[in-house]
């Protein structure tokens, strides 16, 4: 499992993810999940996968071999961002055919997601989620992070903390305790941590982190974070418990 994120509003947009991979409780790897390709002042995209590993290896493969052939449709391309949604979901489609037969016949799950952000001169930023399937949902100022992997944990403080005009210093932090929420829930997410900050209209990834294993900064957002959670925990007024409260047949329910 993993967990990988993608934030985009007014100032830019944050990709997150992490980097750990496992098939059992005793075999643990490391691959790099988050992707980057630019073209200056005119295109940066961000390209974040979670799955099947040899199929997300391939698509990202195949997305590199397309940029070196110019005469095929790619990412440096395509004329509008939605477009290199459909691009990706249709390596997405034409991967998993290749490999479904092999895959099925050992039971084994062949299917991936993708996040896919940035963008084009001449449009705003923008930010996809590419399902298995090679369909695909847009972020929306209403809604603007999507998330893939394991995403329950990391979801709570994005609910909570986000909109459409965060600054972009805020949405990456809040980025990391998502990440950090999920590996403290599930041994599944770890480190390194890969974030890029992408600022509107700068068309170049100029902020970029890797948080390995033991990482300073990482232990200190994780202490200053519990020890915010537990202050307002025990600032939150003690229930007012009603002793005398009637409770009228209606409100029994029996089995």
């Amino acid at each position: 499992m993993t967990y990988c994120l993608g934030i985009v509003n007014q100032c830019g947009i944050v990709l997150a993810a992490d980097s750990r991979t496992n098939a059992g409780v005793d075999y643990i790897s490391t691959y790099r999940k988050l992707f980057e390709f630019c073209l200056p002042d005119k295109r940066a995209i961000l390209i974040c996968t979670s799955g099947n590993l040899s199929i997300t290896q391939a698509i990202i493969a195949e997305v590199k071999r397309d940029l070196q052939d110019g005469n095929v449709t790619n990412l440096y391309n395509s004329p509008t961002f939605y477009d290199i949604a459909r691009y990706l979901g249709d390596k997405v489609r034409e991967i998993q055919d290749r490999e479904r037969p092999w895959l099925e016949r050992d039971r084994i799950d062949f299917q991936c997601n993708l996040l896919v952000g940035g963008q084009i001169q001449g449009e705003a930023p923008q930010l996809y989620l590419i399902y298995p399937q090679g369909n695909f949902i847009q972020a929306t100022p209403e809604t603007p992070f999507l998330q893939i992997g394991e995403t329950k944990y990391g979801k709570p403080i994005l609910d909570r903390t986000l909109s459409y005009d965060t600054p972009l210093e805020a949405v990456a932090k809040c980025a990391l305790l998502s990440i950090d929420s999920t590996m403290k829930s599930n041994i599944s997410v770890g480190p390194p941590i890969n974030l890029i900050a992408y600022k509107t209209d700068s068309f170049a990834i100029q902020n970029r982190l890797k948080l390995r294993l033991g990482s300073p900064y990482l232990a200190q957002i994780r202490k200053l974070w519990e020890e915010s959670l537990r202050q307002a925990f025990e600032s939150i007024p003690d229930i007012e418990w009603q002793d005398d409260l009637e409770i009228n047949d209606e409100e029994i329910l029996i089995d």
